[in-house]
């Protein structure tokens, strides 16, 4: 019974040796070769798809993002950059064209 023990272990060793040892020949010959350097440029492929599409989303949700921060409730005559009077009030001058003549209505000339 021991020695057909070890039997079926030496012979399991061996199968599985001589199957490594094939495919360790295959993949040195042109055709192996050939065939790792296409699975190779296949996975940069999907690297690279995967790459774009998560830059993409990220993308996205950064501008959803910024949005959010920057879509706030607008307040009505708060001081602003870019905030105009519709029409200049009587006497006041709103230009820089008027501004010299502000400054020297009351001088001495």
């Amino acid at each position: 019974m021991r020695g057909a023990i070890w039997f079926v272990v030496g012979a399991g060793a061996g199968v599985y040796a001589m199957v490594k040892g094939r495919r360790a020949a295959e993949a040195f010959t042109a055709d192996g070769l050939r065939d790792r350097a296409q699975a190779l440029g296949v996975g940069a492929r999907i690297f690279r798809d995967e790459l774009a599409t998560g830059k993409a989303e990220k993308e996205l949700e950064l501008r959803e993002w910024i949005e959010a921060r920057t879509a706030g409730p607008k307040q009505i005559g708060a001081a602003g950059v870019g905030q105009q009077r519709l029409a200049p009030e009587i006497g006041h001058s709103t230009g820089p064209e008027n501004e010299a003549q502000q400054n020297t209505e009351g001088s001495n000339p």
